[in-house]
């Protein structure tokens, strides 16, 4: 049975996986029951500390494995998440829209797209259909602090700072949930007969097995691609961006607004980011070096700096970051499954990073294999769900930029080129011309993007789908039901505007209490 797990890395993915695992199985005691699960951390090893915004799962997450929101709140920096908005992706003319976590009202039971495009889609869809846009404009927190922790009024998901997220996390998993944490240097890695990992031979002399190794030891992949040799995949020539500029930028003053939302700010070869905590701003810069030098990278990176009235005028230079996007061709090999970045690692639009590292310590969590013969399954399982969401993220990303009318550069320009768009991805363009994306279009439950977050980027970004209302015989019912939802929507949104408390006031309030 699978007694006992090895998490090579800590960072983020690390310690999540630790958490997610450990909560879930009662650590080995003395009778034999349970699973053991230990953290071995080389101590000289960064963290990569960008992947700063979370989706709305990390509330699960959290409250899963035992984390009190407040004290998340107070001890990692943290600030609300509501969605991202794009700004200059469309047209680079000072446009702008969001994404938001709240779905369009009626979800699941009505299609608001189909007769907002009907109606003539004018304005912003996302506002017609959803209050988060407007609260976000203002800078409005998505709960009161009435609400109870990980409950809300409007969806969201957080900002953090990383590290101290992994300090969290870390302190978390060895004194609440009896994770075991060694520091040390892998030197070698020990096969049994069958090809599985028995264990690691440490430089201090040391060696450390287990029935199964998570590796979480980020662009070395020390287990999946230096040992195993499991081929990377590639999607450079689908996603361009390789490098980036990261800054931690301070805030002009304490009560500066903290922004409730993702910033994402296409330029000339790239985009920037822009992630507002209570004690300072993550900003990023994210481009391909095929289309811009570093030099010309920072100088958009700098005057995006230089034109935000919000921030110090002193910062610190960015640090850089390169990386070659794409993912392993297999994640559970043998004994040895790879999570987040050795894993696989693309530009940080929709902040997808942490979102995969959840998933993939939950399937390990909920389906820890019993017996080696039962691992060969899981793994098999593991593998085709983890390949879709890879498939999934490119498409996602890769939407994004086939969807933009720029053509000021060769990086936009090239990003129209159909010999770059995955065939999957013009599939579903082809569909979406006569077909509003719905609920109701795969039955695939491992679906990362639902379509909802397809409606908001196809139409904040001014995609036509042509609708035909002759093709639904419930087309005047629903359109009754739509109306009303939308013009509910409009009430809501001016409930939110008016209740809401600050970003900043409630993030205070938090860290008073």
């Amino acid at each position: 049975m699978t007694k006992t797990v090895v998490i090579v890395g800590g960072g983020s993915a690390g310690w999540l996986t630790a958490g997610i695992i450990a909560a879930r199985h009662n650590p080995l005691d003395k009778a034999g029951q349970g699973t053991k699960v230990t953290v071995l951390e080389s101590p000289d090893v960064a963290n990569l500390g960008v992947g700063e915004g979370t989706w709305p799962t990390m509330r699960d997450t959290l409250r899963q494995i035992g984390i009190s929101e407040a004290d998340f709140l107070r001890a990692c920096d943290v600030s609300f998440k509501q969605g991202s908005q794009f700004i200059n992706w469309q047209r680079g003319e000072g446009e702008s829209y969001y994404h938001p976590f709240f779905p369009p009202g009626g979800y699941g039971s009505v299609n608001l797209a189909a007769h907002w495009l009907n109606a003539g889609g004018n304005g912003s869809f996302a506002d017609a259909v959803c209050p988060q846009g407007k609260v976000c404009d203002l800078g409005l927190a998505p709960k009161t602090a009435q609400t109870p922790e990980y409950a809300f009024g409007l969806n969201y998901g957080y900002h953090l700072n990383a590290g101290k997220f992994v300090e969290l996390l870390q302190r978390h998993c060895v004194e609440k949930l009896g994770v075991d944490h060694q520091l040390g240097h892998v030197d070698q890695v020990l096969d049994a007969e069958n090809g599985d990992i028995q264990a690691l031979s440490l430089t201090n002399g040391a060696s450390i097995s287990a029935d199964l190794f998570v590796d979480c030891t980020g662009f070395a992949a020390l287990l999946i691609g230096k040992h195993y040799e499991v081929p990377f995949i590639s999607q450079r020539d689908c996603l361009f961006n390789d490098t980036a500029l990261a800054v931690q930028a301070k805030h002009a003053a304490e009560d500066t607004p903290i922004a409730s939302c993702t910033k994402s700010t296409a330029q000339s070869s790239g985009w920037v980011w822009d992630i507002a905590l209570p004690t300072r701003r993550g900003i990023g810069h994210v481009f391909s070096s095929q289309h811009s030098s570093v030099e010309k990278a920072e100088d958009e990176l700098q005057r995006y700096l230089d034109a935000d009235q919000w921030l110090a005028k002193d910062h610190p230079s960015p640090r850089k970051i390169t990386f070659q996007p794409g993912h392993r061709e297999t994640f559970w090999y043998k004994n040895c499954v790879a999570v987040g970045v050795s894993a696989g690692f693309v530009e940080p639009l929709e902040a997808s990073a942490l979102v995969l590292i959840e998933k993939s310590a939950e399937f390990i969590s909920n389906n820890l294999p019993q017996d080696r013969s039962a691992m060969t399954v899981v793994s098999k399982r593991f593998n085709e769900i983890i390949s879709k969401y890879w498939t999934d993220i490119v498409d996602f990303l890769k939407l994004h930029y086939v969807l933009s009318e720029r053509t000021d550069s060769e990086y936009w320009r090239d990003h129209k080129d159909p010999n770059s768009m995955p065939d999957s991805l013009r599939d579903s363009l082809q569909l979406w011309r006569s077909q509003v994306p719905w609920a109701s279009d795969t039955n695939n439950r491992a679906e990362l993007f639902s379509a909802a977050s397809v409606q908001y980027v196809l139409y904040g970004m001014g995609f036509v789908t042509e609708v035909s209302s002759r093709r639904y015989r419930q087309w005047s019912k629903d359109a009754a039901l739509a109306e009303r939802l939308m013009r509910d929507n409009l009430g809501k949104t001016e409930m939110f505007m008016a209740s809401q408390p600050s970003n900043r006031d409630l993030l205070n309030l938090v860290r008073r209490a």
